[in-house]
């Protein structure tokens, strides 16, 4: 890849940072821009999952305080969240670029479609809260939907954490603020555990990777800062659209 195509890639993690910051769904972005670069999708997909590790470490560590008094529930949902991760990341690489081309538009219009239900999702979370734990689905059903938002993370990623977010409300009667703590530690578990197993997987494009760590590292950082200037919905319902044509587009070709 080239010096300025290094730099787009830099600039689209730096952008995805801040999205990801206030909003959610960098992925979004920084997906579909290394596709415009050469990069085969498969590839691409991998060489992003490597490269936004560091902003899922840094969303955990800021959230570190409240998952106080979870380690029962982290004891059980950690290693399915990195057994889900690699096995994700597994189906990816057997999955081959002429197959995964074709589901991407599908991942990318889904993802797309959370993002823009996003409040909706979390003003059902909040009114389920209300409820009593016997209306809840069986145990045992959620934890299988996590296991699989998890290998879902780690075939894709975009929006899962919306949906395990919405999943970890089933499954636990506690505050918004320790459940979404408790779903950026299983996001970053997926999400490490998949680059893990991609890094041996001679797929990672290192130097595209390590330039757009670098960007999302200082967008998840400036985001960090303007998420009380900027307004979440305004840059929530862009990433959508940005979404929506990007999936009509992998459509159309």
């Amino acid at each position: 890849m080239s010096v300025f195509n290094l730099i787009i890639a830099g600039f689209a993690a730096f952008v995805a940072g801040i999205i990801n910051s206030v909003a959610g769904g960098g992925t979004l972005i920084t997906f579909p821009i290394l596709t415009a670069l050469g990069l085969p999708v498969v590839v691409a997909n991998i060489t992003n999952t490597v490269a936004l590790c560091p902003g899922y470490l840094s969303g955990t560590l800021a959230q570190k305080n409240d998952l106080a008094g979870q380690k029962s529930r982290l004891l059980i949902l950690i290693p399915l969240s990195i057994f889900g991760g690699v096995l994700g990341g597994i189906i990816l690489i057997y999955t081959g670029d002429k197959n995964f081309r074709i589901i991407v538009p599908y991942l990318i219009l889904m993802a797309s479609m959370l993002l823009a239900f996003q409040n909706k999702i979390k003003g059902w979370i909040t009114s389920r809260g209300k409820r009593n734990n016997e209306e809840m689905l069986q145990k045992s059903v959620v934890i299988l939907l996590i296991l699989l938002a998890a290998v879902y993370g780690g075939y894709f990623g975009a929006g899962a954490s919306i949906v395990i977010f919405a999943l970890l409300a089933l499954l636990y009667n506690d505050s918004l603020i320790r459940l979404n703590a408790l779903k950026q530690s299983l996001a970053f578990s997926i999400n490490v555990s998949a680059a893990i197993y991609f890094c041996f997987s001679g797929k990672v494009c290192w130097k595209t990777a390590l330039i757009m760590a670098l960007g999302a590292i200082i967008g998840g950082r400036a985001g960090g800062k303007l998420s009380t200037k900027m307004k979440p919905n305004v840059l929530r319902w862009t990433v959508v659209i940005i979404g929506i044509a990007v999936a009509s587009y992998y459509f159309i070709i």
